[in-house]
């Protein structure tokens, strides 16, 4: 469902990280999102942007690609905890009450909301996930010492041979993007105009870095792409060449984003994954395991039974394919 965007006022900045930005909810779901608001005082205190799209007939509140974590931002307040957590309770009832009738909610939550009893108590529920970020980036020296003995050794090799290029047009490496999921059988999950809608905006508010391998013959072996607002460098993207993975570029390139990172921002955010392989080597750079949480809710039995449906068909297909 289209969001006429001329109903949303035009705003610079928000509190918050920079996936709750307008100008980056404009770039992954333009017409697409809105936002609830709560002002006290002519103070904004509460804010909760969100994306509804319109799918097969059922409203669906979701999360646009490439995009972490939305949810609520509420203003600090200072007062005795009894009285802040029933300010909490109170600013969330009252976003969760403006949300539009949807059929299915689904929201990735920023690590520092930890109080979703609201939601909970209007019948959401909640899945804990885990993203892995290094908190303090002040002291280099330290967290090469952090680094698993392999990776160092990856770097040393890579550094050896390959060069971290950072002035690279960014469709090079939307090439290598896309052989990483090619070389598993996959589609590219998301279009290359998102990706370039989402970077000449990034661009536009200096907060973007590509960084791409290139080793002495001119051969480009992995890219990795890093956004940041002024608390958090995300490892948004990254791609590599299926033939040259075991030149250690990846982990090379990691390392120069973390340098860039420490220049820039506090903390490095590797945006985790509940996949194994991921978080093992996202855990390996010394990456601090850091719950958030996903909030769901079903309102449609349609809704609801198609997806049952889906998943079922998916396991049988997986286990007969086996």
């Amino acid at each position: 469902m289209a969001i006429d965007s001329q109903k949303k006022p035009e705003k610079q900045a928000c509190p918050g990280s920079i996936f709750v930005q307008p100008w980056w909810l404009d770039a992954v779901a333009p017409e697409q999102w809105d936002e609830l608001t709560i002002e006290k005082g002519g103070q904004m205190v509460a804010r909760m942007p969100y994306v509804m799209t319109k799918k097969k007939g059922f409203n669906l509140i979701s999360m646009p690609k490439l995009t972490q974590t939305l949810g609520p931002w509420l203003a600090p307040h200072e007062a005795k905890y009894a009285k802040e957590l029933s300010r909490e309770h109170q600013l969330l009832e009252e976003l969760i009450s403006q949300l539009p009738p949807f059929d299915h909610f689904v929201q990735n939550f920023h690590h520092s909301v930890t109080n979703w009893l609201p939601f909970y108590w209007q019948g959401f529920q909640q899945t804990t996930r885990y993203t892995y970020l290094i908190p303090d980036l002040n002291d280099l020296d330290k967290l090469w010492g952090e680094l698993r003995s392999n990776i160092r050794t990856d770097i040393r090799k890579a550094q050896k041979q390959l060069t971290a290029k950072t002035d690279l047009d960014l469709e090079v490496f939307l090439d290598l993007n896309e052989m990483t999921f090619t070389r598993q059988g996959l589609e590219l999950p998301y279009s290359r105009n998102l990706v370039r809608r989402i970077d000449q905006a990034c661009q536009t508010h200096n907060c973007r870095k590509i960084f791409v391998a290139e080793d002495n013959n001119g051969y480009l072996h992995a890219g990795v792409y890093v956004v940041w607002d002024d608390q958090t460098t995300y490892y948004l993207m990254s791609g590599s060449d299926p033939e040259k993975r075991n030149s250690g570029a990846i982990s090379f390139l990691l390392w120069e984003a973390i340098k860039f990172a420490s220049k820039v921002t506090p903390t490095f955010d590797f945006e985790g994954s509940m996949i194994q392989s991921i978080e093992r080597f996202c855990r390996a750079f010394g990456a601090k395991q850091t719950p958030y949480f996903q909030i769901t809710k079903t309102n449609s039995m349609h809704y609801k039974i198609r997806q049952d449906v889906k998943i079922w068909a998916r396991m049988f297909r997986d286990r007969h394919a086996k």
